[in-house]
């Protein structure tokens, strides 16, 4: 299949001699044959002409979930695959969420399996622990080498000390990455928002930032004995941005994301108890986004999620104490970063990374396979159920407000577009 992209804004800081320039590309047979000021198609060549398009390389999630196995209503792999591309995304960290959780090789290998042959790449993680709870460690190595990259018990906070002590200094035997959710239990309870001036207006139990921190405290003291990787997700707390910036100061191997939503939305956002803000972890106050922010341009905080998490309608439709925590982000994460931090800044964020897990990072010159994202970058819209392609459609962004679109992708000798 022959692909050119005529007159494309071409967004790499990788290639100054490029970046920000207008250039046609041709793609042939998944690899990029020419990048020229003009190129004339073929008859056999697909030929995309958009006004103010845009490319880059693939962009990377480092935290999806979807529904397969055991939660095929929610979504299945294929559909979650195929919402990622459409939303921008060429390779993806799927987490530990399904039903029953991964915590073999033979899981693993399904894993892959069920994925094989899709133009946007997923990389599974494994569980830290059996059936993710807390109490033995899984079969690391063995998960490992059947295709994990990274060892994560999705959203269960690691309780006991000594077992992830003991997790970090085995997984240095095969550079292996250990994760761990930053709550500690004993202090968030039966909390289901951020602990302040709207919970208590609301009349709603709430989780303290230092339920946050303290197991972040925790954690480093325990990185800093052992050694190793550690991986702290989705971090939404002002304190968090700091010890972790402390922590890296010092040489640990810590990284860190934050949910695309916890950089924009905030508590108040809860006033009508609209369950579709109950989030894990929860919004926090507007000083927190902001040395959410500031942690990302520092380089203190790695990467942005999407925090995907679909849910079907009847774990969201019901009381807020009673329902589920989470929301979908796939398709909404550009454009919340474009309209906050600029194409150049939101870009910049969305293809950093691979190399951390230890995936290929793409290059976009010629003779490289294709692996790119295409967008455009001054639509300015309110994000609606129109733009949802999961299956379900738990969405924390609806009606935000959104800057640019995602066109479609190209990888893996594949292209999907959204027109």
């Amino acid at each position: 299949m022959n692909i050119l992209l005529k007159s494309v804004t071409i967004v790499n800081e990788n290639t100054k001699n490029l970046h920000l320039k207008k250039r046609d590309i041709l793609i042939k047979n998944g690899v990029i044959d020419a990048i020229e000021t003009n190129i004339e198609p073929s008859s056999k060549t697909k030929v995309i002409d958009i006004k103010n398009l845009h490319v880059s390389l693939g962009w990377f999630d480092s935290g999806v979930s979807f529904g397969e196995p055991g939660y095929e209503e929610r979504e299945t792999i294929e559909n979650g695959l195929l919402t990622a591309a459409k939303s921008g995304f060429t390779d993806v960290i799927l987490n530990t969420s399904s039903h029953p959780t991964p915590d073999s090789s033979s899981d693993i290998v399904y894993l892959k399996s069920a994925a094989k042959d899709q133009l946007t790449s997923l990389h599974p993680l494994g569980n830290l622990t059996v059936k993710g709870e807390g109490e033995v460690l899984a079969e690391l190595y063995d998960m490992k080498n059947a295709g994990a990259l990274g060892f994560y018990d999705y959203k269960h906070p690691m309780s006991n000390a000594n077992l992830l002590k003991i997790a970090l200094q085995y997984a240095q035997n095969f550079e292996a990455l250990v994760f761990s959710f930053p709550m500690d239990k004993s202090i968030s309870g039966k909390g289901i928002v951020n602990e302040g001036i709207s919970s208590t207006k609301l009349g709603l139990k709430g989780i303290p930032a230092l339920a946050e921190e303290l197991q972040i405290a925790r954690d480093l003291f325990i990185l800093e004995y052992t050694g190793g990787k550690l991986f702290i997700p989705t971090i939404s707390t002002a304190s968090s941005v700091k010890l972790i910036a402390d922590a890296k100061k010092k040489g640990l191997q810590v990284y860190c994301s934050v949910a695309a939503h916890n950089l924009v939305i905030t508590d108040t956002a809860l006033e009508d108890f609209d369950t579709q803000y109950k989030v894990m972890p929860p919004l926090r106050t507007a000083a927190d986004t902001k040395a959410l922010q500031k942690g990302l341009k520092s380089g203190t905080i790695d990467f942005v999620t999407s925090d995907h998490t679909p849910l079907n309608i009847e774990l969201k439709h019901v009381e807020f104490d009673n329902a589920d925590f989470g929301s979908i982000g796939l398709e909404s994460t550009f454009g919340m970063l474009n309209q906050l931090f600029g194409h150049e800044g939101a870009i910049g964020l969305l293809t950093k990374g691979r190399s951390l897990f230890g995936i290929n990072e793409p290059e976009l010159k010629v003779g490289q396979p294709a692996n790119l994202s295409l967008f455009t970058t001054d639509d300015e819209y309110k994000f609606s159920e129109d733009q949802i392609f999961s299956s379900s459609k738990n969405s924390i962004a609806i009606d935000e407000q959104m800057k640019g679109k995602v066109v479609g992708t190209i990888a893996n000798n594949q292209i999907v577009l959204n027109a």
